[in-house]
C-alpha cells in the first residue's frame, strides 16, 4: 500500500494544456496592429515552419479579400516570420473582428476549426450552399462560343449548374463547374456522370481539331477540389493548375482572343538569378500591382514544386515589385537556362490569366436549369466572347453571375446593348462596366527600402535573443 501510495505521489504529471504551452508563452501566432501605419494594418506571423506555410497564409488572407501592399517573410531555421500591411476591400484598415478571429483561427492553430465568414465581395462565392453537388473540371482549347456550348450541354443533360467558374488564357480554357440533378438538386450518380463527361469531351474535342491541345473533363466527386475545402481560393489555384497543365503559357494560336497589343500592358517583367554562395535562385517580379496578385504567384511557384524561403513584395505607384528566394524540393537553385526560361513563362502567365479587358457584366436572376445557357447563347448570337465567368447560386436560390466579355474581332462592346440584350432575360439586377486596360506608370518599380539581407540580420538577432532568453 505504501509503494502504491508513493507512485500516485511521484507519478509524473501531464497539462492537458502543454500542447499550446509555447502560444501561451509567446502569445497567439498571428497578431494585428492598426496604430504603428497609419493606412494600413500591420499583420505578423510568427510560428514553427511547416510545408507550404507561405501559401496557407496569403491563401487565408486572399479568402477575406485582403489587399497586400508589403510584405517580409523569411523562414529560415525551421522558424516561420511574416510581416504584411493589408488593407480591407473597402481600401480601409482591417477592423472587423470577425475577419481577424477567422485568420487567426485559420492560421493559428489547426485545433480550432476554421469559422465560416463571407466578406462583402465575397458573398458570390460563398461555397455552404453545395452540399450534394458534383464538381466537373474541363480543359480545352477555347474558341468563340465554346462555354456557351458546355453550358448548354449541361442543360440538355439536365443538370443544374449551382456553380461554375471559368478562365481563358492565351486561348485555352479551364473550367470548374458544381452540377446537381436538375430534377432531385441532389448529387448526379455515376452512370450519368459518365454520359455527362463523355458528351462534354465530345464538345471540347471539337476545339482540338488542329491543335495539340489537350482536352479533358473530370469529375471531383463533393466540394472538396485538391483535398481541401471548397473555398474561393481553391477554385482558383485550381484553374491556375489546370491552365497551367495545358500549356497556356506558350505562345498563343495565330488568332488570339483580344487585340495584339493590349495585353501587354499587363504582361509581367520576370527575372531569375542565382545566389551562388546561398544556393537559392532569385525571382523578381514585376508588374502592375492588383489584388489578389502574390497569391497567383505564390501558388503558381508551389505547383511548380518551388519552396519559398524568404520573400520580399511592395506596391506603390500602381506598379508591384515581387523578390522571392527559391529552391527546388531538392535543395538546390534553378541551374539550367531551359529551367529559367520556363519558370519564367508560367508566372507570366500566372500574372495575365486573372486579368481580362472590355466589358464587365454582373447580373442577378432567379435560378432555374437552363438559365447559363439562355445567357450565354444571346450574348454568343450578338458577336460577344466570354473570357472569364464566376456564377454562383445563393441560399435564396438566386443566382449571380459575372462576365469579363470582348467583340468577337476586338471592338468595343456597346454597353446599352448588352443592358438592352439582359433586361429581355428576366434579369433581377444589372451592373454593365467598362474595365478598360490602364497602362502602368512608366516608371519602373522601386525596390523596397529595406534589403533582404536587412530583413534576415534583424530576424537572426531577434531569434537569437529569444534563445538566449531560454538559456
Amino acid at each position: 500500500m505504501e509503494t502504491c501510495s508513493m507512485m500516485k505521489a511521484y507519478a509524473p504529471y501531464f497539462d492537458p494544456e502543454f500542447d499550446s504551452l509555447l502560444e501561451r508563452i509567446h502569445g497567439p501566432p498571428v497578431t494585428f496592429d492598426n496604430d504603428s501605419v497609419e493606412d494600413y494594418t500591420i499583420v505578423k506571423i510568427d510560428c514553427v515552419k511547416k510545408q507550404d506555410q507561405l501559401l496557407e497564409v496569403v491563401q487565408v488572407l486572399t479568402e477575406v479579400n485582403l489587399t497586400i501592399t508589403k510584405g517580409y517573410i523569411s523562414s529560415d531555421a525551421g522558424w516561420f516570420m511574416d510581416v504584411f500591411h493589408v488593407k480591407d476591400e473597402n481600401g480601409k484598415k482591417v477592423s472587423d473582428q470577425r475577419v481577424i478571429s477567422y485568420i487567426q483561427q485559420a492560421i493559428g492553430s489547426n485545433r480550432v476549426a476554421k469559422s465560416k465568414i463571407t466578406t462583402q465581395t465575397s458573398k458570390v462565392y460563398d461555397t455552404t450552399f453545395h452540399g450534394e453537388q458534383t464538381a466537373i473540371e474541363m480543359t480545352a482549347t477555347d474558341r468563340p462560343g465554346l462555354f456557351s456550348e458546355i453550358s448548354a450541354a449541361l442543360a440538355d443533360l439536365h443538370c443544374n449548374i449551382v456553380e461554375a467558374h471559368a478562365w481563358s488564357h492565351n486561348a485555352r480554357l479551364a473550367c470548374v463547374a458544381y452540377i446537381s440533378d436538375q430534377l432531385s438538386d441532389s448529387r448526379i450518380d455515376d452512370h450519368r456522370l459518365a454520359t455527362i463527361e463523355h458528351h462534354l469531351n465530345s464538345i471540347l474535342h471539337a476545339s482540338n481539331a488542329s491543335e495539340n491541345t489537350s482536352h479533358d473533363v473530370k469529375s471531383r466527386g463533393l466540394i472538396g477540389i485538391g483535398g481541401s475545402e471548397g473555398t474561393m481560393t481553391t477554385v482558383e489555384r485550381r484553374l491556375h493548375q489546370l491552365l497551367l497543365s495545358v500549356h497556356d503559357f506558350d505562345v498563343p494560336p495565330k488568332q488570339p482572343l483580344y487585340p495584339p497589343g493590349e495585353k501587354e500592358a499587363e504582361k509581367a517583367s520576370v527575372l531569375i538569378e542565382n545566389c551562388a554562395e546561398k544556393g537559392y535562385s532569385i525571382v523578381t517580379v514585376q508588374c502592375k500591382d492588383r489584388r489578389r496578385l502574390m497569391f497567383d504567384t505564390v501558388c503558381t511557384l508551389a505547383d511548380m514544386q518551388y519552396v519559398i524561403s524568404h520573400a520580399s513584395v511592395d506596391s506603390r505607384g500602381g506598379c508591384a515589385f515581387q523578390e522571392y528566394f527559391v529552391r527546388k524540393m531538392d535543395g538546390g537553385a534553378l541551374r539550367t537556362e531551359s529551367e529559367k526560361h520556363h519558370a519564367m513563362k508560367c508566372l507570366e502567365a500566372a500574372v495575365e490569366r486573372r486579368v481580362c479587358e472590355g466589358i464587365r457584366l454582373e447580373l442577378c436572376a432567379n435560378n432555374r436549369v437552363g438559365l447559363l445557357s439562355d445567357i450565354t447563347r444571346v450574348l454568343r448570337e450578338k458577336g460577344l466572347v466570354v473570357l472569364r465567368a464566376d456564377v454562383a447560386t445563393k441560399m435564396d436560390k438566386c443566382v449571380d453571375i459575372t462576365f469579363y466579355m470582348r467583340d468577337i474581332v476586338g471592338n468595343n462592346v456597346d454597353t446599352e446593348l448588352v443592358k438592352s440584350m439582359t433586361r429581355g432575360m428576366g434579369i433581377i439586377d444589372l451592373e454593365v462596366k467598362n474595365e478598360k486596360v490602364v497602362k502602368p506608370n512608366t516608371t519602373p518599380a522601386v525596390k523596397p527600402r529595406f534589403s533582404i539581407g536587412d530583413i534576415f540580420k534583424s530576424q537572426m538577432e531577434r531569434l537569437s535573443h529569444s534563445l538566449v532568453a531560454y538559456m
